[in-house]
Order: structure tokens, then C-alpha cells, then sequence
């Protein structure tokens, strides 16, 4: 354990833009999709370990091709973030890019668990996973709803 100011930065990068629903929430508004609590729970859980574990756990070895991922992955969400910003629309959030599905949940997966994997840290790719694991499926079940999967 240690703390790593590209940890921090990798965590405010993804989170931040999250804050837009709050000043720019969508149109029409997202349904409301029915989650089991597990599932939301794990959710959430897997969002606050990547907020937190990146941000207190020191470098090991570092592998540069890994940062190129993280960059491509930060850069996207950053870009999906703009779309949405744009548009405001629920297809803005969980709409594909590329054949992708939920682009907007996947990125931040591939962010953190390319981070974990850059900085030689299991524990921050195991909070990917976590986050995978609960956000992922919730994403495609709003998407579903929206007729967009």
C-alpha cells in the first residue's frame, strides 16, 4: 500500500465527467430498470474501490504498453462523455460506438484494469473486475430498456 498520484489521477479522470448528469441530466430521462439488489450492491461497490484502491495503492513494475491502453480508454470516455454532453440523450449513455455495447460502462473497466495492469497493482485490477462484474450488466439492462442492446 502507498500512494500514487497516477492512481489519483486515473480516478478523478473517470468519475469527474459523471458529474454532468447532475447539471445535465438527459432527455427524455433514463427508465427506471428493475436490479437485484446483489447486483447493485456489487455495483457500487466495484465504483468506490476504483475510486479508492488506484489512489492508495504504490506503483510496482511498470508496464508501458498498458499506459497506451489506459490513454485510448481515458481519451474514449472522455470523447463518449463530450457525445453526451452534445446530446443529452439516454442513446448518448448507452447507446453502441462501434459495435460496442454500453461503450460508456466499458471504458471505465478497461481504464481501470489497464491501470492495474500499467502500474504492475492486482488490487487495482481486481476492483475492475468488481466493477465490471455489477456495472456491465446494469448498463445492458438500461440499454434493453431503452431498445438500444
Amino acid at each position: 500500500m502507498g500512494f500514487s498520484w497516477l492512481g489519483l489521477a486515473v480516478s478523478v479522470s473517470m468519475m469527474l465527467p459523471n458529474l454532468l448528469l447532475l447539471v445535465l441530466p438527459p432527455r427524455p430521462p433514463v427508465p427506471r430498470v428493475s436490479v437485484s439488489a446483489p447486483l447493485s450492491w456489487t455495483e457500487r461497490l466495484g465504483q468506490a474501490l476504483c475510486v479508492a484502491v488506484p489512489v492508495c495503492t504504490a506503483p510496482g513494475s511498470i508496464a508501458v504498453g498498458w499506459g497506451v491502453v489506459l490513454g485510448v480508454a481515458v481519451l474514449g470516455y472522455w470523447l463518449l462523455w463530450a457525445r453526451y454532453a452534445r446530446h443529452r440523450t439516454p442513446f448518448a449513455l448507452f447507446g453502441r460506438v462501434w459495435g460496442v455495447p454500453v461503450p460508456m460502462a466499458v471504458l471505465p473497466v478497461v481504464a481501470f484494469l489497464s491501470t492495474g495492469l500499467f502500474l504492475g497493482a492486482f488490487w487495482i485490477c481486481a476492483a475492475a473486475v468488481v466493477l465490471a462484474i455489477g456495472h456491465i450488466p446494469i448498463s445492458l439492462q438500461r440499454a434493453r430498456a431503452l431498445a438500444l442492446a
